[in-house]
Order: structure tokens, then sequence, then C-alpha cells
């Protein structure tokens, strides 16, 4: 059976064409264009096509919101948003929405015939540049902040040389401070650590 295919576009000239995009496909059936998301939203769970593709600026309801409540009513719809935008915000905004898969609207035809049998056999199709942005998001984020990044530059030292299994004479020595100094930067390391011991504010010094 041919994959059941309708589009939620305002662009009249971009509607005409995906549709004959994809009226050209032998594998696919374009069933209906609409020109916004709040026609889209009344008709397409009487239509219930395999393929949803959704232009994000609409007038009036936006695509975002048009995904949210289509997915109310049909959670296992598949959305491909198509647009012209690469913003981070509205890409992940539009998956937390229940969009499978974001496309940009240049992309060849062949490929956005794939990424509709993609998305109707369980893949979540991204153009990719989009894929990039995504993994460039993720890439940028900054690891969790490591339980000793809250010690002073003498504690840490301090931590560093107990790891490596000075004793406070020999740290202190070392340091040129005194011995109750170090004592007094072990019980500081020990409370911002939340460790009662030496082994233990290591293990934690070690990542363990």
């Amino acid at each position: 059976m041919k994959i059941k295919v309708s589009i939620v576009e305002d662009n009249a000239g971009t509607r005409v064409n995906l549709m004959k995009v994809l009226q050209a496909a032998p594998g696919l059936n374009c069933l209906h264009a609409y020109p916004d998301g709040e026609k889209a939203l009344r008709e397409i769970p009487i239509d219930i096509p395999d393929v949803v593709l959704m232009d994000i600026r609409l007038p009036g309801m936006s695509g975002i919101e048009c995904v949210t409540r289509l997915k109310e009513k049909l959670p296992n719809l598949a959305v491909l948003m198509l647009t012209t935008y690469e913003e981070s915000d509205l890409i992940f905004d539009s998956l937390r929405a229940g969009a499978t898969g974001y496309l940009l609207k240049n992309m060849p035809p062949a490929e956005l015939v794939n990424a509709v049998v993609q998305a109707r056999t369980g893949g979540s199709p991204l153009s990719m540049r989009i894929a990039r942005k995504i993994v460039g998001h993720f890439q940028e984020i900054k690891k969790p902040a490591s339980e000793t990044d809250g010690l002073t530059k003498r504690e840490h030292e301090i931590l560093s040389l107990l790891a490596k299994g000075f004793l406070y004479k020999e740290i202190a020595d070392q340091l040129q401070i005194s011995i109750n100094t170090v004592r007094v930067h072990v019980q500081k390391v020990y409370e911002k650590l939340h460790v009662h011991s030496r082994s233990q504010a290591i293990m934690r010094f070690l990542g363990k």
C-alpha cells in the first residue's frame, strides 16, 4: 500500500511543489495540502495520513503547536517539520512537541521522498545540516562539575599530595606551610567533599 501523506504549508507555491514531488513518487499518495494549522487540526484526524509534512511558520497556530495537538489525537502519527529555519530552539521545540524529523525545504526531491519513507518505517530523518547542529549542541554542553571543582588551589594541591601517599609533615615541608595549616585545609576538604576520612577524600579525588 502507498504511504499516505498530508502537507501543512501556508505558501501556495511551496504547497504545489511539494504535492508534485509526492505525487510523482510511486510509493506515495498525497492526500491533502492545508494552508494553516487550524484546518489541518480539524481534518487530519479524519483523513489519518501516515506522514505529515509540517511547516513551522504558519499564520495563526504555529506548526509546533499544531504538532503538539495532533499528537494528542493521533499519538502514532509521524510528523516531519519542513522548514527554512535552523535555529536550535525551533529544532528542539519541534522534537519535544512530537515531531519525528526535521528537514530543510531546499533538500532534493529524492531525499524528501526517502525521508517520508523512513518516517513511515520507524526512522527519524534529519537533514544533514540539522543533524550536525544537534550533534554540535550536545558537544557544547558542559560536563557535570566534578566534586573537587569547589576546592581552592591550595586544597586541591594538598588533596593531590594525599592521594600520592604523602604524610601531613611531608606535605607541609613540600608546600612550606605548617602541619596545623595542612590539617585545617584537610578538614575543609572533608567538609566540601562531605567525607570523613582520608581514604574517602582520595576516592572522590580519583572520581571513584
